[in-house]
């Protein structure tokens, strides 16, 4: 049967999150309807990471298997006329039964913008976290080099996270200063629940003077939630990419 991969692109603000539920709307179940549609038998997609309620995606890696055979122009543009405005299929294209979206993938890359301003944001106000007060970007630069690497991230997963275990390893954690914009990049093998906006959370707080630089090294080593910092907000996280082996052929920003 023939397998296809996806790149979708989504906003994530009217959305319970990507995975399907009983409670409506979900990114993946609209996805599935979407390609129903052009296929015209049932699809199930997989995807390269779940993204939580609000979380973007600019590009999310589905794949799927059908029996119908289409054009990669048809499934583009089959889709994206029965998608919301919210969701776009970005490209298309046939891959090996070797290839499976989360499995394959060997990193994956999210972005959390912030916003320093003293007056709240309106066309913005979806997608970036709104910080009135003046933050420490170099404090918070350094506190973040002690989350690269391969570590137990226990203290930055949310109780409820299902992995079986909490070793992840990051490769790479860069903060982009913009104008008014903060944008921190985060890059690793995989991410646990909440891990990313944990992160966040924990250098704000060194960020704004209330936690010394080393705080968060000591968190790390903690493995334990509770001495983190709060959980930040979901609508600020966009999920990038997720990069696979040069062998399944994907697009040049999903290829290692």
């Amino acid at each position: 049967m023939p397998r296809y991969a996806l790149g979708v692109e989504y906003d994530g603000s009217d959305f319970l999150g990507w995975q399907i539920q009983p409670q409506e709307p979900t990114v993946q179940a609209t996805l599935e309807r979407a390609l129903a549609f052009v296929a015209a038998e049932p699809v199930t997609v997989f995807c390269a990471g779940r993204t939580d309620t609000g979380v973007h995606a600019l590009g999310q890696v589905v794949h799927f298997d059908c029996s119908a055979e289409r054009a990669e122009r048809a499934w583009i543009l089959g889709c994206n006329s029965r998608l919301p405005d919210s969701v776009a299929v970005r490209w298309a294209q046939p891959v090996s039964e070797a290839f499976h979206a989360r499995y394959s993938a060997r990193r994956r890359s999210y972005r959390y913008r912030i916003l320093r301003s003293p007056t709240r944001p309106a066309l913005e106000a979806r997608y970036v976290l709104w910080a009135r007060e003046e933050l420490n970007v170099e404090a918070m630069r350094m506190a973040a080099q002690a989350l690269v690497g391969r570590h137990d991230f226990t203290s930055f997963r949310t109780l409820a996270c299902q992995s079986k275990s909490p070793v992840r390893e990051v490769y790479e954690i860069r903060l982009i200063e913009a104008g008014e914009h903060l944008d921190l990049h985060f890059e690793a093998n995989a991410f646990l629940h909440h891990m990313i906006r944990n992160f966040v959370g924990s250098l704000l707080k060194v960020a704004r003077g209330e936690r010394p630089v080393e705080w968060v090294s000591e968190v790390l080593a903690a493995r334990d939630r509770s001495k983190a910092g709060p959980t930040a907000a979901a609508h600020a996280l966009t999920f990038m990419a997720a990069r696979y082996p040069a062998e399944f052929a994907l697009p040049a920003e999903h290829t290692l």
